[in-house]
């Protein structure tokens, strides 16, 4: 089975929000064995829905729309997919319950415009929305299956959860959808492709090998589809296998999980903890870290120092080091690094100072230049990188620098224990 996604707004078009409702959907369907052919995103406007439908029946057997439901007059997808179908409207008095049972919870007045929200098109079956007014609709013509959803994510995800995702895979035999994920780091794509070019090519054509880089990592996701799931999953090992006994220096982790991810999970396994020091990240680091649930047995805390002063008193930097050598030097991120093991009390430490830019740079120090220090009780290793003049790319390229480094350090330090 093939799915087309549909999203509509003019807001993911002008880029005030971010789709993300495709890619948690496309998850979802790929999990249970729905294949995604495209993706496609449209502006609030009739034609380009009703182009946008009849090109995703040709090419997918399930579309899913999400937006343009809401009960003002910039939300046109019910009408057009009424027009679409060729059909009437009628007034659905379960979704008008459900309308009902909300503004009553809320203690809010029930205008006429959400009322109406309960008019569907007469040919749709209604999915009544448990958690908003405006209900899902699921359109079937041709052996293709349409469901036009909600917008707001977590009225989509319920409903996906609880009532699409479970009326597919009853209804359809749908093949199993196998995915392996290896982390590496410290090595490029290109370089990375050439090393295991030999296993790429004895590959069978139902397993993929795809290439997934990002500032410093190169993620590679083994992918098989078929039907016989525990023949797949093996095969799929047997080849995951073979690719990091032959690129093992590189290898980070066997899991679809982010670098900070497998870091905070190393230390975990070592009973390790970490603090930070950060000054041109400006707790970017702190913030990848605590994201993941459990940090806590790993991460103490750390400090954002951008002054001087804050340098000085809080992580011990000396104002002899500042005024001689200034706040992006490797003797200042050392003292930074150093001061969090001493003020933090934790086993590592990431330090970083930099210029994020766009200004601020000087001749001999321009705007991208970051040095970066890890320290543990014993020592500290510091470096020095050139980043461009993009303060969110250097902020991220920092941050994923550091904890390079930082698992650098951690791997020698395993070999001399």
């Amino acid at each position: 089975m093939f799915a087309e996604i549909i999203t509509i707004g003019d807001e993911m078009l002008i880029g005030q929000i971010v789709d993300t409702n495709s890619a948690w959907m496309a998850k979802q369907l790929n999990a249970i064995g729905v294949s995604v052919k495209q993706i496609t995103s449209v502006s609030d406007d009739e034609l380009h829905i009703m182009e946008a439908l009849a090109l995703a029946e040709k090419r997918a057997d399930l579309i899913l729309i999400t937006g343009g439901l809401g009960p003002t007059k910039d939300d046109i997808t019910k009408k057009t997919l009424g027009k679409y179908f060729g059909m009437g409207f009628r007034r659905d008095e379960g979704a008008l319950e459900m309308v009902r049972q909300i503004f009553k919870k809320y203690n809010r007045p029930l205008l006429d415009i959400n009322i109406q929200q309960a008019d569907v098109p007469d040919g749709c079956e209604v999915i009544v929305n448990k958690n908003g007014t405006a209900p899902c609709m699921w359109f079937e013509r041709n052996e293709k299956i349409i469901v036009s959803m909600p917008g707001v994510p977590f009225e989509m995800m319920y409903l996906m959860d609880d009532e699409i995702l479970p009326r597919i895979t009853s209804r359809f035999k749908l093949p199993f959808i196998i995915h392996k994920t290896i982390l590496t780091a410290n090595i490029g794509e290109s370089f990375l492709a050439k090393e295991i070019e030999e296993i790429e090519d004895s590959l069978p054509a139902y397993i993929k090998l795809a290439y997934l880089p990002k500032l410093g990592q190169v993620r590679l996701r083994l992918s098989a589809k078929g039907d016989a799931e525990d023949l797949l999953k093996a095969e799929v090992e047997t080849y995951a296998q073979r690719i990091i006994l032959k690129v093992k220096k590189f290898v980070i982790v066997d899991d679809d999980i982010p670098l900070e991810k497998a870091v905070l999970n190393i230390m975990r396994d070592r009973g390790l903890t970490l603090s930070t020091a950060e000054s041109c990240t400006g707790g970017y680091i702190a913030h990848l870290i605590t994201q993941h649930p459990g940090c806590s047995s790993v991460y103490f805390g750390g400090a954002v120092a951008y002054a001087y002063e804050l340098k000085e008193s809080i992580l011990g930097v000396k104002e002899s080091t500042l005024t001689t050598f200034g706040a992006v030097s490797e003797q200042t991120v050392s003292e930074m690094a150093e001061g969090a093991i001493k003020h933090f009390k934790t086993d590592y430490s990431i330090a970083v100072s930099g210029i994020a830019g766009p200004d601020g740079g000087t001749a001999d120090k321009p705007v991208g230049t970051v040095w970066i220090a890890i320290s543990t009780k014993n020592k500290t290793v510091a470096k020095v990188f050139n980043f461009s003049n993009k303060r969110i790319q250097n902020i991220e390229r920092s941050a994923t620098s550091a904890l390079i480094m930082l698992l650098n350090l951690l791997n020698e330090d395993l070999q001399e224990e």
